[in-house]
């Protein structure tokens, strides 16, 4: 088993409230620093950059943070981008849109971006991310998948992720667009995997000695595959219904967390 987490994560299922309460973005922006943090946020997600980009700057600004730069990363030319890359380095608080998990892999994957965000992340720098931005933090991630449907075989997507999160597959807006199968087919593939599912409006606070806390409205479903004890992934008969047996399904709401190397429910 390799090391699951290096530093401090926010991940968010999506939909979060931005203009109440905003519990999971002020989480957020306590985790920055508040007052004195150096916030960069990355749009490279979503294809309106500059309508996101703002929409974030206003709210974190309501939230007490006043620094905040939005980076301009839609190209890999961007994300070699020596400014860029300063940015991340310079900031105390990273966050993530959301948009297309795949546009972040493939446009920031093996760049000096990507190399600056590794750097701060290890140093203690709060990663933070939204609907595509929570799935692509993990070693593998869902690209495509059926929602509201049955889990079938031979049907979800999967790519590498930017891997702050091993051995972990995240799915958002989970509850809302019925994704329980599909996140179940990816832990049958890869049954040491942990399967997280959030739900909207929802959070997980991940610490660096890979245990979680849930922030939010509604749930989040811990998939465990270690405890499978059979199921027809494996055999040759694409888009049949999967057959799993054994797995374990945890709902945490708020006030829940779980410990990823135990694989322990806590209370807290």
């Amino acid at each position: 088993m390799g090391e699951k987490v290096k530093g401090n994560l926010l991940i968010i299922g999506g939909a979060e409230d931005k203009y109440g309460e905003s519990e999971i973005l002020k989480a957020a922006a306590a985790l920055f620093g508040g007052e004195d943090a150096r916030v960069a946020v990355v749009t490279t997600a979503t294809q309106r950059p500059e309508e996101v980009g703002q929409e974030y700057r206003n709210v974190f600004e309501r939230l007490g943070v006043k620094n905040i730069e939005v980076l301009k990363i839609d190209t890999r030319y961007e994300a070699e981008s020596p400014e860029n890359s300063q940015k991340i380095l310079n900031s105390t608080g990273v966050f993530f849109t959301g948009g297309d998990q795949l546009r972040i892999s493939s446009i920031i994957g093996g760049t000096r971006v990507y190399s600056a965000l590794h750097e701060v992340y290890s140093k203690g720098v709060a990663i933070v991310g939204t609907s595509a931005g929570a799935s692509v933090m993990s070693g593998t991630m869902i690209v495509d998948g059926n929602s509201n449907d049955a889990a079938r075989k031979c049907t979800l997507k999967m790519a590498p992720g930017i891997g702050l999160l091993e051995e972990v597959i995240i799915d958002q807006h989970f509850d809302q667009r019925g994704r329980l199968g599909r996140l179940l087919c990816g832990v049958a593939q890869n049954p040491y995997m942990l399967g997280i599912g959030i739900d909207e409006d929802t959070s997980v606070r991940v610490y660096p000695d890979a245990h979680f806390e849930v922030i939010g409205s509604n749930a989040v479903t811990v998939i465990d595959g270690k405890s499978i004890t059979s199921s027809n992934v494996s055999e040759l008969k694409p888009d049949e219904i999967l057959a799993i047996s054994g797995v374990t399904i945890h709902v945490l709401p708020d006030g829940y967390g779980f410990d990823m190397k135990s694989r322990k429910v806590l209370k807290h």
